[in-house]
């Protein structure tokens, strides 16, 4: 056989590996992985699974990759699956293991480029579950530029202890509450053998329920991929469509850079404003617009918050888990209700080759008993949640997270850390107590290397009955199930130099989430004494990924990307 069909525009790259007689070698390598002769003749859809066995997020990713192979397949292509890495935050969070964390979107990202540009594959659909997966699969995508489809594995369904619904989040604010004496050994064994009952991604709108719904909201997901349950005949389905709509867009010749603008990653922003979404969607869309060349910045999230309510009571910060927004009808009721406001761009193109408002035209608004989402009258918050602060401590920015339970204004004594395990030790131990900033750094992108999450130190603040009462701030950052008065990001980051270096025991912080500003009370000559006689640290890694990634980092104000 010496198929010759380059001249079919739906096999451009595919046609170079299989076409003509000198590529007979590709085709007898390919032959002994499943492919017949009538394969060689359609478009190849690389297929990329992030399953694996270290997470609950991706235990059942592969079973869904199987159901987009067969939608592909169905669909006049041929499929062809192959892996990359995931790892999780759950169980390296407060751990030096955790620095791997945010390193591993770029290797997700690396792995789908490296794959997919290897093999020839005309198109590509791929599913991920835990928080990492999704920007990692995403920027791949965007730098081959060819038709895709992304795949969000689903929600996990939640546990139950004493008649509540509880989650990771629960078992994490279960070791403060212990470390506190109010539950005992038992207790906390009960609540941890049950929160997590099977597949999916951690059930709050976390960083992974966020940036599931943030790539929708971009155009990069069929409607409502966001807001379906891991193990359900739905999401099976969903795998399916993706794998047949990845065929139509190499037919339509639709590339991500063609649903990719601005207008997009404002749509995004505005339903992560509106579900109370995770601080992460700010670094990984960051990241995510760098590939794809869009010109966003911090900025943007602030001039969005301000005209976009939260509307959704949803953990961390509210009642109700991810699964309850699926049973009530997901998040494209309330995309339809965001562009009836006039809130959302509605011609900006999306996977389905239609635009947003085309796809919204046909969905049925919630339940009229439902008190999940929030009407716009009644908002749990009248603007964004997502404060991006500056002042002397991040002359280059910073993240809060204040749902407007925590106020809005914060001053305290300065506890100082040098690193997340320090910080946590003397929560627990009751050295932290009210009127206190605890102050995490060396934890950026450079420093830790890998800008851990905190959620093990708010949640034992949380846990300790102390939410309302200190305040945190770090230049690393936080989990999606994190919440209290908190502010992460912060930068130039400490081992850069950044202010949040020479912070001392005892110093004044004040944060204001109404003039958008973390401030050190001290004059600005004494904060000039003391970087001039500040020394960087050496480095916490010279040698392997860690060491890679701390070289080519940039900072988290830019999405801290590596390219």
């Amino acid at each position: 056989m010496t198929t010759d069909n380059s001249s079919n525009d739906s096999r451009i790259f595919s046609s170079k590996i299989v076409d003509g007689a000198d590529r007979a070698p590709s085709r007898a390598m390919l032959r002994a992985v499943g492919f017949s002769d009538n394969d060689f003749e359609k478009p190849q859809i690389g297929v990329a699974s992030t399953w694996s066995m270290v997470t609950p997020c991706n235990m059942h990713i592969n079973d869904l990759a199987k159901e987009s192979e067969i939608g592909v397949n169905n669909s006049g292509g041929k499929a062809v699956m192959f892996n990359t890495i995931t790892i999780s935050d759950g169980i390296s969070m407060g751990t030096e293991g955790m620095k791997y964390s945010l390193v591993s979107r770029e290797v997700i990202a690396d792995s789908v480029e490296t794959v997919a540009g290897c093999e020839g594959f005309d198109g590509i659909v791929a599913i991920g579950g835990c928080d990492k997966n999704m920007p990692g699969c995403l920027i791949g995508m965007i730098r081959l530029n060819r038709p895709s489809v992304f795949v969000y594995g689903g929600t996990i369904l939640p546990g139950c202890h004493d008649n509540k619904d509880v989650d990771i989040v629960s078992v994490f604010e279960a070791v403060g509450a212990h470390a506190k004496k109010d539950i005992d050994d038992d207790e906390l064994y009960r609540i941890e053998s049950c929160a997590i009952p099977g597949p999916g991604s951690c059930g709050g709108m976390y960083t992974a329920n966020t940036m599931a719904c943030a790539i929708e909201a971009l155009g990069m997901s069929l409607p409502n991929s966001s807001a379906l349950a891991a193990i359900s005949d739905e999401k099976k389905k969903d795998c399916q469509n993706a794998g047949s709509a990845v065929l139509n867009l190499i037919n339509s010749d639709i590339k991500p850079s063609d649903i990719l603008s601005k207008k997009a990653f404002e749509n995004s922003i505005t339903l992560v404003t509106a579900l109370g979404g995770s601080t992460n969607a700010v670094l990984h869309l960051l990241a995510i617009a760098d590939a794809a060349g869009i010109d966003l910045s911090l900025d943007d999230f602030t001039r969005i918050g301000k005209k976009t309510p939260v509307l959704a009571d949803l953990k961390p910060s509210g009642q109700f888990t991810m699964s309850k927004l699926v049973e009530i009808g997901g998040v494209t009721p309330l995309l339809k209700r965001l562009l009836n406001e006039g809130l959302l761009h509605g011609d900006c193109l999306t996977v389905t080759g239609k635009t947003m408002q085309e796809n919204l035209e046909n969905v049925a608004d919630y339940p009229e008993d439902q008190v999940i989402i929030r009407p716009f009258y009644a908002p749990i918050k009248s603007f964004g949640h997502l404060v991006v602060c500056y002042g002397n401590i991040a002359p280059e920015g910073s993240v809060a997270k204040i749902s407007g339970k925590e106020g809005t204004t914060f001053s305290g004594q300065a506890k100082v850390f040098d690193s997340e395990e320090l910080a946590l030790k003397k929560i627990l131990d009751g050295t932290i107590i009210k009127g206190d900033v605890i102050v995490i750094r060396y934890e950026g992108p450079k420093g830790g290397p890998g800008m851990r999450e905190m959620l093990h130190p708010t949640s034992a603040v949380m846990g300790k009955g102390l939410g309302k009462d200190v305040a945190l701030i770090t230049d690393g950052r936080f989990s999606g199930g994190t919440h209290g008065f908190v502010v992460g990001h912060i930068t130039p980051e400490a081992f850069e130099g950044g202010p949040l270096a020479i912070i001392q025991d005892g110093d004044k912080i004040t944060i204001d989430a109404t003039s958008s500003e973390v401030n050190l009370d001290i004059s600005d000559e004494e904060i000039a004494t003391r970087l001039k006689s500040w020394t960087q640290p050496k480095p916490n890694y010279t040698k392997g990924v860690l060491a890679k990634y701390a070289k080519l980092v940039s900072s988290a104000s830019l999405g801290a990307v590596t390219d």
